[in-house]
């Protein structure tokens, strides 16, 4: 190959990480919907909106919305745009989402699989209100998540009601969501839906009875409900009773048990390249089937030894339903921090499941990461020493008398130099002890010049007890409890709301406190926090000057006892 074609290829190489960046990317929040159901499709894009022309031949397209998301991975902030689109199929079967073009670039095509209206019958056709109830399996097993959807028809506008499920004995009912609505037509009639979600989750194996649903209500009266025999506003529908079959834990299944319909697994981020000292950041996301947050286990962390040191945020968790079937989106951020140059592999993730589709024991996991991990910019490798020649560094041993015997030499040796230093060493030790003597005794320049107890303020604190260097590090590559520690090293205190009583700098205390948030009560993301903790603290903590005491010269207004 010539010089012009390896040029060629350097610059594709310098290009695929860019490419690889800008490639747009789309996903369905389900891919299995009934006739008369609504899907939102979602594109991530960095290159503009997409166009969703091609979607209209099969779909119905409404509630388009858009805004921007901001990732900080490897060092470098990146902003991607995400754009969602309600989508309401016109036809059953399988569909297909046609590769949508944004910019010069195509997202993949995707496919909804859209079954058939169920069957609704009201017990007659003039009833005023009725219930349906679907289950998305109905011989789980043992501790499976079953999704559970209650549909109430009514016929006209609710002034009051309330709709019951009752917990069936051997199991948990758990309520999940807020109420959907839609307008469907049934036996000729015009019904307003209310669809309800819950979790049913076995706990013994064996038949376990799912009672019907039961409504009670009022409605807000009118002409049809006079012609249709409701005139009084009472409305009362039950649904039928459900029957479901209850699986033992098989024998061979992997533990922990973790019983699902299905589990993907993927790399949002992947790097291949790291630098000593600094953190490489690896995320992975998981799709679970028919799963609760309260039943999935986190993804595990790799292992990597003294190779590098591996800090795990906490999992970001989504929960919601594909069609009756509950479905856990689980999101996990790893910072991946280097010892020493070289290839580095870094383990990818495995989860043992169940299939109960199946009833088989599976795996899904991720290949390895291969890093290539080059000197950090702080780091030197160490120099070999230079060799020593013994023979000419050593002078003979008359050149070695000369220079260290007097006598040998020549000159008399001469005492008095050292007596003198002798005699000044013993003046300073005797003036010493004179104003240790005249301190203790509590001299006017000394009293009052009392310090209250408690760290110190100002730049020596961090020198003391951390620096700024040390807390960007911090920052860089651990987690959040670890830079809680370091902050409260910097400031001598032991719990971080005394770190924010003594920051100055009102852009630091509100980070903080939006860290207390993201790591006690759960709200707001790590990934956006973090870059704001780097920005507030990137040249260190602004500390308050109000907690050092003053030397005044004075003497103390109540002066101690002597005993």
């Amino acid at each position: 190959m010539n010089m012009h074609g390896l040029r060629r290829c350097a610059a594709m190489l310098l290009w695929l990480p860019l490419m690889a960046w800008a490639q747009p990317r789309a996903w369905l929040d389900r891919d299995r919907i009934a006739m008369g159901d609504t899907v939102t499709l979602n594109v991530q894009s960095d290159a503009g909106a997409p166009d969703f022309a091609p979607l209209r031949g099969d779909f119905d397209l409404s509630g388009q919305t858009s805004s921007r998301q901001v990732e900080w991975s490897n060092g470098s902030m990146q902003q991607r745009s995400l754009y969602g689109v309600a989508l309401t199929p016109r036809r059953s079967g399988a569909l297909t989402i046609p590769a949508l073009q944004v910019g010069t670039a195509q997202t993949a095509p995707l496919t909804l699989q859209v079954d058939a209206a169920a069957p609704v019958t009201a017990a007659n056709g003039a009833a005023m209100a009725f219930i349906q109830t679907d289950v998305d399996d109905d011989t789980p097993y043992v501790q499976q998540s079953v999704g559970v959807v209650v549909r109430l028809f009514f016929a006209s506008q609710l002034a009051s009601g309330e709709l019951i499920v009752d917990t069936p004995a051997g199991a948990s009912l758990q309520r999940v969501g807020d109420d959907r609505t839609d307008v469907r037509q049934v036996n000729g009639r015009r019904y307003n839906v209310v669809e309800r979600r819950f979790l049913l989750i076995p706990e013994r194996s064996g038949t376990l009875r799912l009672a019907g649903a039961r409504f009670n209500g009022r409605s807000a009266g009118g002409f049809f409900d006079d012609f249709f025999g409701g005139g009084d506003g009472r409305m009362n529908a039950t649904g039928a009773d459900r029957t479901l079959q209850v699986q033992a834990q098989p024998a061979q299944a992997p533990q922990p048990w973790l019983p699902l319909q299905g589990l993907q697994l993927r790399y949002t981020s992947a790097p291949s390249t790291a630098r000593t000292g600094e953190a490489a950041t690896i995320v992975v996301e998981a799709i679970a089937e028919g799963a609760t947050r309260a039943q999935f286990t986190d993804l595990p962390v790799p292992d990597l030894g003294m190779a590098a040191q591996v800090f795990a945020e906490p999992a970001q968790y989504e929960e919601t339903f594909n069609g009756s079937t509950p479905r856990l989106k689980i999101t996990r951020r790893y910072s991946v921090v280097p010892r020493q140059p070289g290839p580095l592999q870094v383990p990818g993730p495995r989860v043992s499941w169940w299939n109960v589709r199946d009833g088989s024991a599976q795996q899904a996991r991720l290949p390895d990461l291969a890093l290539t991990v080059s000197a950090g910019a702080g780091t030197v490798a160490p120099a070999a020493p230079p060799p020593i020649d013994t023979d000419a560094a050593l002078p003979d041993d008359d050149t070695r008398i000369a220079a260290t015997d007097p006598i040998a030499s020549g000159t008399p040796s001469q005492p008095w130099p050292w007596i003198a230093a002798v005699i000044g060493l013993a003046l300073l030790w005797l003036l010493t002890l004179l104003w240790g003597w005249q301190r203790g005794r509590g001299g006017p320049s000394m009293r009052g010049a009392t310090r209250p107890p408690g760290p110190p303020s100002g730049p020596e604190a961090s020198e003391g007890r951390g620096s700024v260097a040390e807390l960007r590090r911090v920052l860089d590559g651990e987690g959040f409890d670890q830079v809680e520690a370091q902050l409260c090293a910097m400031a001598g205190v032991p719990r971080l709301e005394q770190v924010i009583a003594r920051l100055g700098d009102p852009i630091q205390r509100r980070v903080l406190q939006d860290l207390q948030q993201v790591r006690w009560g759960g709200q707001g993301e790590p990934a956006p926090l973090r870059v704001r903790l780097r920005e507030a603290f990137r040249d260190g903590p602004h500390w308050s000057g109000t907690a050092r005491g003053t030397d005044t010269g004075l003497a103390p207004l109540y002066p101690q006892r002597r005993t």
